[in-house]
C-alpha cells in the first residue's frame, strides 16, 4: 500500500476565519473551502492563472507579532496570489466592493446591452457578476464601439467581437489544453481580438470547448444560435457514445429534441472537455430517418406492422432455424442489449453464432493504463494512430503529461498527426511498413535495415529506442486492421505498459458479453451468402458501412432466407430486411457502456423513445419469455444484476453500487 503523501500546509485567515490550506494554493481556491465565492472571468482551474480581468480582487494583509494585521496598500488578484503563512484575506470589505464595481463598470463601457438576444443570456457570468457585484447605474453616456456581428470563426464557432472582454480563456485553451494554438490575440488596446492566423478557419478538433468557457457571449455555437433560451431547456447527464472514450456530457433538450451538448466533469475520463465530434455530432437524435414503428416485408415492400406481428415473424424464422441462425451486433449497443441478445440466441435459439467484430483483422484490445494514469507516464510511444481523431481524451492526457510532467513522447505514423507538435521524436514511415519499424524498436532489425525498409532515418530509431525503457505504449485496434504483426511485436517489449485501445463506445463490453463460441462475422456472412444460414439478425449495425468486403455483405443479405434488422435509423442494410425492429437510441433508454479503459458508466434516459421504439434489451427479453416462459426483466438494472452474477468482473457495475465516475473492470 502506497504511503500517504504529506502536504505542507500554512495557516491563513479568510474574513477572520482561521483555516489551514496547502502551501502555495491560489487564494481563489482556498476561499472555496469555506463555501465562499470570489467572482472571476479570466481564471479557470484547469489553466494557468494570468490575472487579466482583475475581477477577483481581494484585500490582503499579514499578521504582525502584536496580533495586528498590516494590509497591502492596494487590492490583489486572488487568482494569482499563493497562500503563505500568516496571510489575512478579506473578500467582503468596503474596498473590495468599491473596486469590483469599478472593474465591472470598466468592462461594461463597450459591452453591448444585447442580453435579450444573446445566446449566453440567462447563463452568463458577466450578467451574474454585474447583478451581484456591479454598479446599479452606468455613468458612461458616450458611443460604444461597434464591430462586425456574428463573424464565423468556423462551421461550429461564431465570434461576436463587441461582447469580448479580452479575458483570454479561449486563447489559453488552444495553447495549453488542445495545443493547436489556433487562436491568438491580434492588435492591442480597444482593437484587441481573438483571431486565427490570417483569418483562416478555426480548425481545432476541440473548438467547442471555447464556447463553454467563454464567460460572455463573444463565442457562441453556430449550431445552437437562437434555437433556445437556457430557461427553455431541460438538462440531464449522459455519456457520449460516438467513440470509445465515454466522455461525460450534459444533454440539453427541448420538446423532445436534443438541442446542444456540453461537457460534464469527470476527472477520471474527460475532465470537463469534449471533442467537436462529441459536442456537435448528436444531431442523429433529431434525424428524420429515425425508425419509429416495426416493419414487415410484404412482397417487395416493407409495411408498418405491430410488435405482435414482428415478434411472430422473428420467432418463426429463428426458433425454427435448427440452430442455423446468427446475430451480428454493433458495439454501440449497451452492455444490457448485448447480454440479452446472446442470452436469447444461446439459451433459446440454440446457436452461439454471435459476433461484433466487423473489421477484418480486428485483434483483441489490451488495456494496462487508465486514461487518467497516462498523465503520470515518463515516456510515451504513440504508434500507428492519430489520437486526436481516434481517442481525443487520451490525446489530451498525453499532451498534459508532456506539458506538466515533461514526459518524453515518441510518435510513429505514416502521416502527420497533432501529437507531432510536442513529440521529441517523430518516426514517419512509409505506409504499410509498420512491422519493420516495430521490429526496429525491439532490436529485431537494425536501424539501417529499418531505414531501408520504411524510410525512417536510423538515427531517429536509435533515439526512440533510448526513450522506450519503462515507457507507455499507446496504439489502437485500427493498427490491428493494418498490421497484426506490428501489434504483437510492440506488445512483447519488456518493461513497458502496452495499450491497444478499442475505438467504439462499447467494444470492451461486447468483447466480454457478446463473443460467442460459434462462427465469427466472416464465417457468418459466408454462410449467409452460400444459403447455409437460415436467419440473420443485424443488431444496431449496418455491415455495408463497416465491413471491408462489400460484395460479400451484399451476397449474404440477398441470399439469407430471413433477415431481421434492428436499429435506430434507416440504413442501406435495412432495405434487405424481412422484418425491421426499431430500438431506442442510447440517450432514450437506461443502460451501461464500457469505454476503452474498461470503465463501466451508466446512461440514464434523457429523451423519450421515438414512436413505438423499445430498448433493445427489452425486445430480446419479450421474445425470450414468449418462447421460454419465465419472469421477465422489468428494467435494465435487473439485466445488469444477471450480468454481474454470471460475470464477476461486473460486480461493481450493479446499479445500486455503481459510482458516478464509473467502475473499472479488472
Amino acid at each position: 500500500m502506497a504511503a500517504a503523501v504529506q502536504v505542507e500546509t500554512v495557516n491563513i485567515t479568510i474574513n477572520d476565519i482561521e483555516i489551514a490550506v496547502p502551501k502555495g494554493e491560489l487564494i481563489v481556491e482556498s476561499v472555496k473551502r469555506l463555501g465562499l465565492e470570489i467572482p472571476i472571468f479570466c481564471y479557470h482551474p484547469r489553466m494557468k492563472p494570468v490575472g487579466m480581468c482583475r475581477m477577483c480582487i481581494i484585500e490582503v494583509g499579514f499578521k504582525q507579532p502584536d496580533g495586528t494585521v498590516r494590509k497591502m496598500p492596494k487590492p490583489q488578484a486572488a487568482c494569482t496570489l499563493p497562500a503563505s503563512e500568516g496571510m489575512a484575506v478579506y473578500t467582503d470589505s468596503e474596498m473590495v466592493h468599491r473596486d469590483r464595481k469599478g472593474v465591472l463598470e470598466f468592462l461594461l463601457i463597450n459591452h453591448p446591452l444585447d442580453c435579450p438576444i444573446c445566446d449566453r443570456g440567462g447563463e452568463c457570468p458577466l450578467q451574474n457578476n454585474t447583478l451581484f457585484y456591479g454598479p446599479s447605474t452606468s455613468r458612461y453616456v458616450e458611443l460604444k464601439r461597434h464591430a462586425h456581428k456574428a463573424f464565423p470563426l468556423s462551421q461550429y464557432v461564431t465570434l461576436d467581437l463587441e461582447r469580448c472582454i479580452q479575458c483570454g480563456r479561449c486563447v489559453r485553451f488552444t495553447e495549453e489544453i488542445s495545443g493547436d494554438a489556433e487562436l491568438a490575440f491580434r492588435f492591442r488596446g480597444a482593437d484587441m481580438q481573438p483571431s486565427t492566423f490570417e483569418l483562416r478557419d478555426f480548425q481545432s478538433k476541440f473548438s467547442g470547448n471555447v464556447i463553454e468557457i467563454c464567460p460572455v457571449g463573444a463565442l457562441t455555437s453556430s449550431k445552437y444560435r437562437f434555437r433556445a433560451r437556457p430557461w427553455d431547456l431541460e438538462t440531464k447527464p449522459g455519456i457520449c457514445t460516438l467513440c470509445s472514450n465515454g466522455c461525460n456530457i450534459w444533454f440539453d433538450y427541448r420538446v423532445g429534441k436534443m438541442v446542444r451538448i456540453n461537457g460534464r466533469t469527470n476527472d477520471a475520463v474527460n475532465g470537463e472537455w469534449t471533442c467537436d465530434k462529441g459536442k456537435f455530432g448528436h444531431e442523429f437524435y433529431n434525424s428524420e430517418n429515425r425508425l419509429t414503428v416495426p416493419l414487415a416485408r410484404q412482397g417487395d415492400q416493407l409495411v408498418e406492422c405491430d410488435w405482435a406481428r414482428a415478434y411472430s415473424d422473428v420467432i418463426r424464422a429463428f426458433a425454427q432455424g435448427g440452430g442455423k441462425v446468427a446475430v451480428i451486433g454493433g458495439s454501440d449497443n449497451s452492455n444490457e442489449d448485448l447480454f440479452m441478445a446472446r442470452k436469447l440466441f444461446r439459451d433459446v435459439f440454440g446457436a452461439d453464432n454471435v459476433d461484433h467484430q466487423l473489421e477484418a483483422n480486428l485483434g483483441p484490445s489490451v488495456v494496462r493504463n487508465s486514461i487518467a494514469s497516462l498523465e503520470d507516464a515518463k515516456s510515451i510511444l504513440v504508434f500507428g494512430t492519430s489520437l486526436a481523431d481516434e481517442l481525443p481524451m487520451v490525446f489530451l492526457r498525453v499532451r498534459k503529461a508532456w506539458l506538466d510532467n515533461d514526459a518524453k513522447v515518441v510518435v510513429a505514423h505514416d502521416e502527420a498527426t497533432e501529437a507531432d507538435a510536442f513529440a521529441q521524436v517523430v518516426l514517419r514511415y512509409r505506409p504499410g511498413t509498420e512491422g519493420s519499424v516495430a521490429k526496429g524498436l525491439v532490436g529485431q532489425m537494425s536501424p539501417e535495415e529499418v531505414e531501408s525498409a520504411s524510410g525512417v532515418p536510423a538515427a531517429k530509431i536509435r533515439e526512440a529506442v533510448q526513450l522506450l525503457a519503462g515507457s507507455t505504449i499507446i496504439t489502437t485496434q485500427s493498427l490491428s486492421n493494418r498490421d497484426t504483426d506490428a501489434v504483437k511485436t510492440l506488445s512483447n517489449i519488456e518493461g513497458t505498459n502496452f495499450n491497444s485501445y478499442s475505438l467504439r463506445s462499447n467494444d470492451e463490453g461486447a468483447a466480454v458479453l457478446f463473443k460467442g463460441s460459434g462462427m465469427d462475422t466472416q464465417a457468418i456472412l459466408e454462410a449467409a451468402a452460400s444459403g447455409e444460414l437460415k436467419a440473420l439478425w443485424l443488431l444496431g449495425v449496418d455491415p455495408f458501412a463497416i465491413y471491408p468486403d462489400r460484395d460479400l455483405v451484399q451476397r449474404a443479405l440477398e441470399n439469407v432466407e430471413f433477415l431481421a434488422y434492428q436499429g435506430i435509423a434507416e440504413t442501406e442494410a435495412l432495405h434487405y430486411a424481412s422484418v425491421v425492429l426499431p430500438h431506442t437510441a442510447p440517450a432514450e433508454q437506461e443502460g451501461t457502456y464500457t469505454n476503452c479503459e474498461r470503465r463501466v458508466q451508466r446512461m440514464r434516459p434523457v429523451l423519450d423513445p421515438k414512436g413505438d421504439a423499445k430498448p433493445a434489451w427489452r425486445i430480446f427479453s419479450e421474445i425470450y419469455v414468449r418462447l421460454k416462459p419465465s419472469t421477465p426483466f422489468f428494467n435494465a438494472g435487473e439485466v445488469m444484476e444477471e450480468i454481474a452474477s454470471q460475470n464477476p468482473s461486473f460486480a461493481g457495475a450493479r446499479y445500486s453500487v455503481l459510482p458516478d465516475e464509473g467502475y473499472l473492470l479488472d
